[in-house]
């Protein structure tokens, strides 16, 4: 199971979508990389999977027995 994690590196020129429920310097884990449309669908702060545009983000490179324990201790609903 590979498990994927991007960090948010800017919440500028969002468009419809709502930045409250990410936070600039924060990991969060990866549902869909390509989601279509320049988006990608990552776990937020509120615990629920949205799309967000992938301009906001970088990817983060963990070993997979981290990605797994950091995936276990991340919010999800």
């Amino acid at each position: 199971m590979v498990v994927n994690f991007v960090v948010c590196v800017q919440k500028d020129n969002l468009g419809d979508v709502s930045g409250d429920d990410i936070h600039v310097g924060r990991l969060y884990e990866v549902v869909e990389m390509s989601a279509g449309h320049g988006m990608m669908r990552i776990i937020d702060e509120s615990g629920d999977d949205y799309l967000y545009p992938e301009q906001c983000f970088e990817p983060v490179f963990l070993q997979e027995a981290a990605a797994l324990r950091l995936s276990q201790v991340l919010p999800h609903n």
